[in-house]
Order: structure tokens, then C-alpha cells, then sequence
């Protein structure tokens, strides 16, 4: 087995902005296996928010690309386990995991959907998510993206009631919102209430993820659900969240790929939580990646490919929210190469 790595630089169509930063241009290490005619790939994206570089989700990788190269995805389960001891981030196994997975796929022949024993009938809608701008700007973002059945609004700032406002004048479609930690308790409880009559399905990680007993004190008076992110990277996460959250979203990038997030999935199910799958800004590369996550889901926030002004790759892509399935096997992953427009 050869391990290819290729670096992109994934520009957006509009700079980005959460509380926490704002991205026009979004670093990304393409992980490929190739084994024999077949290729899988797989991608690390958003690393930069957990303080590593390209050079350290790439030399985790080189560092073990002999065992790599030695070993052989005749299981992608058991692949994850040995490789998971030879890596030290999440993005690089995440990647790898991908890879494996698709690889796996391409060789028997299936989609990874398929050979899980899942259907793919009853599929989510993913929202498309509107970055923190002004308010005009926001309300372009969404319009460039009419019909669309769910939005995500990121929120954050002093104005939050009245941006969620604003966007409901153009649309009557279901919101959810997500303040990244930015707000308190007091102010999730309080816009809560007003967010429930504006037509708010939930509210993503409104506290910092210290704040394990005001978010206790969220859970119970909250007029919404709220949904773990930040609080909820691994599967240790799982059962604590269980206690002072609703659901969870569970990301691939965080977790270290599909293998451990399916295991989440299950944990989550056990606790009572809503499951959701969520993206950075990606290719789709990775979006195709949780995809085949879909049929095990509440609630999908898919859109990161959709976010950028050119793709590396076809795949599964998001018609009105709608995933349409490719043809090609694996996690429908076709590359096209670094550069190449949408």
C-alpha cells in the first residue's frame, strides 16, 4: 500500500467568521491510500483552531508512513486501532481513517453506507451554514442559497436577536444557531425564549466548555435543546455530556475519524442524546467521508464544501440540504486534483 499526501489550499466564498476568527482561506492535508488500481482518500481540515500546523498533521504522518505503507485495510476497524498508536493528533488519523474507509469501499466494491448494513432511504437534511458578518451580508449569504430547509446561524455578538430576526424576514425555514462559546448562562436562557418564537430548532454550545455546572443550570431552564460541539471532541466526551446537554455533534476532524465515530454514535444513542455530524470548512473530500454517517443521524451540518469558491474533488454533494449519493463506491470519493475549479 503507497500513502500519498497532498497539500490544498481551499479559498471560501466568503470569508467566514465565528466568534472565534474569520477564515478566507482554509489549509487542508489530503491523506491517499492507492493499493494496487484502487484509491481512497481522506482529509485533515480546521487543524489550525487546535493550534497545529500542516507540518504537524503531515509529519505525524510521515513519521509513520513505513508501518503505514506496510500494513494492509482488509478491516478499516482494525486498521484505525493499529495506526491510532503510531499517530499524536486526531486530524492525521482522521484523515487516515477516511482514506481507509473508502479504500476499503473501492475494493469490495460498495459504498461504506452499504457494506455497515445501513440503509440510505430515510437520509437527514444538512443545514448551510451563515457566518458572523453584518447583517446585510448575512442575509446575501443566505440568499445566494435560496430553499434551503435549514440554516445554521453563527452567533456571538451583541446583536444576536436581532441578526436571527433579520434572516427570518427572508425565509421561513427551520434555524438552528451556534455561538461558540460565546455566550453565558444567563444569556442562553434569556435568548432561549425569543429564539423559540423566531422558530430556533436548537442551540449549538452556547458555554465555554469549562462551564460544566452553569451549563447544567442551561439544561434545565433553557426553552430549547441545546447541542454539545466543543464539549464533545471524544468518545470519553459522550456520557458526560449526556447529564447537562441534549445532543451532541460529533466531528470526524476531532474524534479521529469514522471508526470512533460511529462508536460515539452508539454511546450517544445508549445516553438518550441526539446525533448530529458536523464539518469544518472541507473539501468533499471529507464531506463524502460523513456522509456515510447519514443514515445514523438526527441531524446533519454538511455543507463545508458548499462554503468554498473551488473543490479538489466530486462526490456526495447537497441538492436543497438533500445528500445525492454518487455512483463511485467507497465514500464516493473522485479526485480531481489540487487547483481545480468547481
Amino acid at each position: 500500500m503507497e500513502l500519498v499526501l497532498h497539500e490544498v489550499d481551499l479559498p471560501l466564498r466568503h470569508p467566514f467568521g465565528t466568534v472565534h476568527a474569520t477564515v478566507a482561506v482554509q489549509q487542508s492535508l489530503i491523506v491517499e491510500l492507492r493499493d494496487g488500481e484502487h484509491r481512497g482518500f481522506g482529509e485533515a481540515a480546521g487543524f489550525t483552531f487546535f493550534g497545529l500546523s500542516l507540518s504537524d498533521v503531515r509529519g505525524s504522518l510521515e513519521r509513520a508512513r513505513s508501518a503505514i505503507e506496510a500494513d494492509r485495510v482488509d478491516d478499516p476497524a482494525a486498521f484505525w486501532s493499529r495506526v491510532s498508536k503510531l499517530l499524536d493528533n486526531s486530524f492525521s488519523l482522521c484523515a487516515l481513517d477516511q482514506a481507509a474507509h473508502d479504500l476499503w469501499g473501492k475494493r469490495l466494491g460498495a459504498p461504506v453506507w452499504r457494506l455497515w448494513g445501513l440503509t440510505a432511504d430515510r437520509l437527514p437534511v444538512s443545514d448551510y451554514s451563515i457566518g458572523i458578518d453584518t447583517v446585510d451580508r448575512m442575509v446575501a449569504k443566505m440568499n445566494e442559497f435560496p430553499g434551503w430547509p435549514v440554516y445554521k446561524i453563527k452567533l456571538g455578538t451583541p446583536d444576536d436577536i436581532e441578526i436571527v430576526r433579520a434572516l427570518r424576514r427572508h425565509t421561513d425555514a427551520v434555524f438552528r444557531v451556534d455561538a461558540n462559546t460565546g455566550w453565558t448562562a444567563e444569556q442562553t436562557i434569556r435568548n432561549s425564549a425569543e429564539l423559540r418564537k423566531l422558530g430556533v430548532e436548537f442551540i449549538e454550545q452556547p458555554l465555554p466548555v469549562e462551564q460544566w455546572e452553569e451549563q447544567r443550570q442551561v439544561h434545565r431552564e433553557s426553552e430549547l435543546p441545546v447541542v454539545a460541539d466543543e464539549s464533545c471532541l471524544t468518545e470519553d466526551d459522550v456520557e458526560r455530556c449526556a447529564e447537562v446537554f441534549h445532543g451532541v455533534n460529533i466531528k470526524l476532524a476531532k474524534c479521529g475519524g469514522l471508526t470512533p465515530a460511529r462508536r460515539m454514535i452508539a454511546k450517544a444513542r445508549e445516553s438518550g442524546l441526539t446525533v448530529m455530524a458536523g464539518c469544518m470548512a472541507e473539501s468533499t473530500v471529507g464531506i463524502s467521508a460523513i456522509a456515510q454517517l447519514l443514515p445514523l443521524l438526527d441531524h446533519a451540518d454538511l455543507d463545508g464544501a458548499l462554503l468554498l469558491a473551488r473543490d479538489v474533488a466530486d462526490g456526495v454533494r447537497l441538492d436543497r440540504g438533500r445528500a445525492v449519493l454518487p455512483a463511485e463506491n467507497g465514500t464516493g470519493v473522485t479526485w480531481l486534483g489540487a487547483g481545480v475549479p468547481s
